[in-house]
């Protein structure tokens, strides 16, 4: 790969200082929702062997042999429901609803209550090559745990709660083995330890972010299973990793944003001097992605841009490097190596002042304008995923329009072209209630849940929480009490006592 390649298509190979880096946006975001983040996540940690390409096969296949059993009328060795009982849950009481425009394809998709079910439902597409929801989330918890061990044990404990067992309610059980009975002999297996990157000991010792707040929360949920029914449990589950999967992917085009500007103010001699001022550099110390009741997808759409910008440049830069022997192999992930990478920029700046980097790198970005607008490719999908990922599901079918509770964005109003506002659904208050009481003790105010809304990169002030639509949630649910001495009067409820510490 040379320079002159990367100019041509600047979107299909990324240099390898920049590939390796554990900021790198791997796997490239697309469409998905919570369910289909759940559903993959059922398979990364599962199903190993799995691909999230064979699963719309899965789903037919299981479709053609429900039917051979209604056309003969036989028992289905193993199972307890006839075919066309089987059939029926399969297609009312657990159905997953479609979107407008999915209305008229045929395709098994499936509330994934259980793991079994992840094995021919909740795919991101039902052609081609799906990417993998679940390999994020992976890779959120260990960037976010503080060590390797912190991170296995994490990983191995959700693997544990997303299991059905004797502990799990009857509903689940019997749905976990007839759909096994009907669906094959795919066996859920306990995790390996897969690796994946982790930010550096060093950078992550005072760095609040949101992967961090994640596995916190993520400990949790796991906590409160025993209180809950499966149903509810995988709900509070959902709204979690929704708003985790987001929030996460957003502080990655924030810290792109953060090291181009760096390696662009080392073209003119400037930039970090030091590895403490590359540090200082690279990581926010609090971000704001999203406000509270005001609009959501302009602010995503500038952040998605400045990410695609800063890959542009980074890339760019890394193999006009190269090219003139000036690399290293040191990546981009680190406040060590972003410093080195910086030091190699002002080295060769002569170099690459002579060979027009930042000319040529103009030229690329007026050549992918659309591209960089969000309005195709990688920021397209960005736009999609966090679009479907934290808005409210826009069912086809009217019956099943109140189907998702656990939102973080709604329709302002009725209309199809109403804009989309930051507001989050019952489930969603329900789960940040108890994720942010985890661990306290004594009573504590609603800015409580003000400030973990913050770690997320939600920003909504605490004195407004009494008379906004999330105070309104909050006494619907009964999570607050009305308190003259606390602060905006209202004192957070945990939502499952016999649970809280």
């Amino acid at each position: 790969m040379t320079l002159a390649k990367f100019l041509d298509d600047p979107w299909r190979t990324s240099h390898a200082a920049y590939q390796h880096s554990a900021l790198a946006m791997t796997p490239a975001p697309e469409y998905a929702s919570s369910e289909v983040i759940l559903a993959s996540l059922y398979r990364v940690i599962g199903f190993p062997g799995l691909m999230e390409s064979a699963v719309p096969q899965e789903g037919r296949d299981l479709d053609r042999e429900i039917q051979k059993f209604l056309k003969r009328r036989q028992p289905r060795v193993g199972a307890t429901l006839d075919a066309d009982s089987f059939h029926m849950m399969l297609h009312s009481a657990l159905e997953s609803p479609k979107l407008p425009n999915q209305s008229s394809k045929r395709f098994l998709q499936v509330t994934p209550l259980v793991p079994q079910a992840a094995v021919f439902s909740g795919s991101a597409r039902t052609t081609g090559n799906p990417w993998s929801a679940g390999t994020l989330v992976r890779r959120m918890v260990w960037l976010g745990a503080r060590d390797v061990a912190h991170a296995q044990r994490v990983w191995s404990m959700l693997f544990n709660a997303l299991s059905i067992g004797a502990d799990d309610d009857i509903f689940a059980r019997f749905l976990q083995a007839e759909i096994k009975a009907w669906a094959g002999d795919r066996q859920w297996t306990a995790p390996e330890s897969p690796e994946a990157p982790m930010l550096a000991p060093e950078d992550r010792a005072s760095l609040v972010f949101p992967a961090q707040q994640f596995v916190r929360d993520l400990e949790a949920v796991i906590e409160a299973k025993d209180s809950l029914t499966r149903r509810q449990w995988t709900s509070l589950l959902e709204a979690a990793l929704r708003i985790a999967a987001v929030s996460h992917v957003l502080w990655l085009c924030e810290v792109h944003a953060r090291t181009w500007a760096c390696v662009r103010d080392s073209l003119a001699g400037g930039g970090p001097l030091t590895i403490e001022a590359a540090r200082a550099a690279l990581f926010p110390s609090g971000s704001t992605f999203l406000s509270y009741g005001d609009r959501a997808l302009a602010s995503i759409k500038d952040r998605a841009s400045s990410y695609l910008l800063a890959r542009l440049g980074l890339n760019a830069v890394l193999w006009a490097l190269e090219e003139e022997g000036a690399s290293n192999t040191t990546t981009l992930g680190t406040a060590a190596g972003l410093f080195a990478v910086c030091t190699s920029v002002r080295d060769a700046r002569d170099k690459l002042a002579a060979s027009a980097i930042l000319q040529k790198l103009s030229e690329i970005q007026e050549r992918e304008n659309r591209a960089i607008l969000c309005r195709k490719g990688i920021g397209s999908n960005i736009m999609e995923f966090a679009r479907h990922v934290l808005g409210q599901r826009q069912a086809a079918s009217a019956v099943l329009r109140g189907y998702d509770q656990g939102y973080a964005l709604k329709k302002k109003g009725a209309s199809a072209s109403s804009p989309w506002v930051v507001g989050l659904g019952p489930v969603a208050v329900l789960t940040l209630v108890h994720c942010s009481l985890a661990n306290t003790s004594g009573p504590r105010s609603v800015r409580r849940l003000a400030q973990h809304l913050a770690a997320y990169g939600i920003a909504v002030d605490h004195r407004d929480v009494a008379q906004n639509d999330l105070g309104h949630q909050l006494r619907m649910l009964g999570l607050v009490l009305d308190s003259p001495d606390a602060e905006s009067g209202m004192l957070l409820v945990p939502p499952f006592p016999d649970r809280a510490a």
